[in-house]
């Protein structure tokens, strides 16, 4: 089914053809290129097409790339199109929206609007993708634990693999250099408009989760009066850089930490045991011998503190795996290392056939472009010091190394730097902070609110964004927001259930 409902709104100079184009919607089924988006892309209600864009909007005659959308259309009296993306980044607009339709399919908001996921370029169904490591190169550099020797040998060999990655990079993708440069959040935003404009949708109605804030206040900086109205949930501060917002993300997941040493100690069978205060020192004791023994899986694979470690942050994102997480602790107890794995598979994105998606390809090459490379190794020591302050439950116990990551080698420059937006023209966002949130601290979103001369909403819990995941408080009022712009009154705030 091809529709033609654009061009509609602004049409920057020479994109004439690709904002004016028409999409044709069908099957999904060949748009699904993980285990999750095969078991949600064949749900009824759902249609998929492919949207052309410029590889470099500077030279819009020049070669295009596509990128998967996925929409599920509104129910009732519908009001246009919701456009969202879960973050990352490097996360799947089109499995977010798959997901969040069947949710929503009988409320107020999927009765009004189409629900529109898109994978941005270089991610999931968008061609071509960013290929960076094979699924067992992945595989390898997991059991190898690097990160934890920081030693002058240690270092050097963390800063030539970092160094190959980026070389692989460059090698294993379409398009090479000019993928890569042109791969950052500023294009990503100039292909939400076009994206718009192709749905029919004179202004953008859009939902951005964690990193997808960052995606959010840019494309307002950039289409100031296209917008009609954005939630961003789990903000990023716009002003830090890359090394703050590091730093201040270790803060939220200690913080996060201690709230699940708090409700696991209340538990006879707690793996960190009865008495909070302790837990930090109990879960260092079970997960530091793995630096160099590291326990061996039933499918060869080896739980390393790395992957232990990244099991507990993947837990603390949401209570609703803290449940694992205490079982994985205590397998670890008996040396075993099945649950925490897991926990570390999902964070990763590793199905059960070994395949990764390319998540974390595109989580980098995506930092490397969207901020200055840090190559001062006094402050990456502070940083890598004041993290283990912050989350001393991460702390492996040996001297960190300062090693220089990919980015320091990345073969094309930043395309956008930290600052605060400029949003005059753009109508009241709403933003949603949770006061425990261990990946997007509160301040964060409290700061973005106020950059943008938003209205903020805070949520009272521990995980990691909240709006459309089940709290009756929130998700009234980001619908009476995205309905009729109606904005919650100051200071308000929403506990969890």
């Amino acid at each position: 089914m091809t529709e033609q409902r654009g061009p509609a709104g602004p049409v920057p100079a020479g994109l004439d053809r690709f904002y004016a184009q028409p999409l044709t919607w069908g099957d999904c089924a060949p748009y699904a290129t993980s285990q999750d988006a095969r078991s949600l892309f064949g749900t009824k209600g759902l249609q998929c097409a492919r949207l052309t864009v410029p590889l470099d909007y500077a030279n819009p005659q020049g070669d295009t790339i596509t990128l998967g959308v996925l929409r599920h259309t509104a129910s009732g009296d519908r009001m246009g199109a919701l456009v969202l993306n879960p973050g990352g980044p490097g996360a799947s607009g089109m499995v977010a929206a798959a997901s969040l339709a069947s949710q929503v399919s009988g409320s107020e908001l999927g009765k009004r609007f189409d629900f529109v996921g898109f994978d941005p370029r270089g991610i999931g169904a968008s061609e071509p993708e960013v290929t960076c490591l094979t699924d067992q190169e992945r595989d390898t550099e997991r059991s190898e634990e690097l990160d934890t020797d920081g030693s002058p040998a240690g270092v050097a060999k963390q800063e030539a693999e970092a160094k190959d990655f980026a070389a692989k990079c460059v090698q294993r993708t379409q398009h090479g250099t000019e993928m890569l440069a042109n791969l950052g959040t500023r294009d990503v935003a100039r292909d939400m408009d076009v994206l718009r404009s192709a749905l029919g949708e004179q202004k953008l109605t859009y939902l951005g989760y964690s990193y997808g804030t960052r995606i959010g206040y840019t494309y307002a900086e950039e289409f100031p009066t296209n917008v009609r109205a954005m939630i961003l949930d789990g903000a990023l501060d716009p002003n830090q850089d890359e090394t703050e917002s590091l730093v201040a993300q270790g803060a939220g997941f200690g913080v996060a930490f201690n709230q699940f040493a708090a409700w696991c100690a209340a538990r006879q069978d707690c793996a960190l045991g009865q008495n909070a205060a302790g837990a930090t020192k109990a879960f260092q004791d079970l997960v530091r011998p793995l630096v160099d023994n590291p326990i061996t899986l039933d499918d060869g694979r080896r739980l390393t503190f790395d992957d232990a470690t990244l099991g507990a942050i993947q837990a603390l994102y949401s209570q609703q795996l803290w449940e694992s997480l205490n079982s994985g602790l205590n397998e670890l107890k008996n040396g075993r290392g099945t649950t925490l794995m897991a926990l570390a598979d999902q964070y990763n994105e590793r199905d059960s056939s070994g395949h990764y998606t390319n998540t974390q390809d595109v989580f980098t090459a995506v930092r490397c472009v969207d901020d200055p490379r840090v190559t001062d190794k006094a402050e990456i020591l502070d940083a890598e010091n004041r993290y283990d302050q912050v989350a001393p439950f991460l702390d492996d116990g040996r001297p960190n190394g300062a090693a220089l990551d990919a980015c320091a080698f990345w073969p094309v420059p930043n395309t956008s730097q930290p600052h605060e937006p400029k949003v005059a023209g753009v109508p009241p966002v709403l933003v949603i902070s949770t006061t425990n949130d261990p990946a997007t601290p509160y301040d964060a979103g409290v700061n973005l609110a106020k950059a943008m001369n938003g209205a903020l909403l805070t949520f009272e819990g521990t995980q990691h964004t909240v709006f459309l995941q089940g709290n009756s408080c929130v998700d009234q009022v980001g619908t009476d927001y995205l309905v009729d712009g109606t904005l919650p009154a100051a200071g308000k705030r929403c506990a969890a259930q």
